[in-house]
């Protein structure tokens, strides 16, 4: 419906560190969270993750089938178009996840809602029923302007978190001056990994 986006970085693909930061991911959506659905990864299917949702008042918890790749057809998309765009396709030591975490909290999640356009489809249908995505210049919207637009949207803000306080977010930067404040914060972050690695300065973490 938004495309909201939030990216998170754990050390290890494991419940322990997991749990943690899908909480905090959760936290970052500025509206209310009715239904999480997730692969068939045992990290995601447990009992203390839902009981973090239940905490969370989440109430539908749904997971992908069996051999059914489109059921996370968005998010694989969302990967290949910005995580690996942005942070590349090499391997990543897990002691970095942290400093990766706070980057996508601090600079990459603001900017992906705030500041960067998303594509929203429109189906049409033609004479003999087949089905067509078009993407017009004016269907193009950040996640934000996309909440902004529909009925009611304030209703569904969390507890304590007001629209003035969203549109003070999204205008306390251009969105230009925003990118470009992400891509020095990503490139020192990156820079900070091949030294600590013992990369040549040119290779991708």
């Amino acid at each position: 419906m938004t495309q909201w986006e939030v990216v998170g970085a754990v050390e290890t693909i494991s419940e322990a560190h997991l749990l943690p930061v899908l909480e905090a991911m959760l936290h970052q959506f500025p509206f209310r969270i009715r239904g999480f659905h997730s692969d068939n990864g045992s990290e995601f299917i447990n009992h203390n993750v839902a009981a973090m949702l239940d905490r969370m008042l989440v109430r539908e918890f749904t997971k992908s089938r069996a051999n059914r790749t489109t059921d996370n057809a968005l998010v694989e998309g969302k990967n290949g178009a910005v995580v690996r765009k942005q942070i590349g396709y090499g391997w990543i030591s897990r002691r970095h996840a942290e400093d990766f975490e706070a980057f996508y909290r601090r600079w990459l999640n603001p900017y992906l809602n705030y500041h960067r356009p998303c594509g929203f489809a429109r189906i049409q249908s033609g004479k003999r029923g087949k089905r067509k995505r078009i993407y017009r210049q004016e269907d193009y919207a950040t996640p934000y302007e996309k909440l902004r637009s529909l009925a009611n949207w304030e209703s569904h803000l969390k507890e304590g978190l007001s629209a003035a306080q969203l549109a003070q977010q999204a205008m306390a930067h251009s969105d230009t001056e925003f990118a470009q404040q992400m891509q020095k914060a990503k490139q020192q972050l990156l820079s900070r990994v091949r030294r600590q690695e013992g990369m040549p300065p040119g290779q991708t973490a």
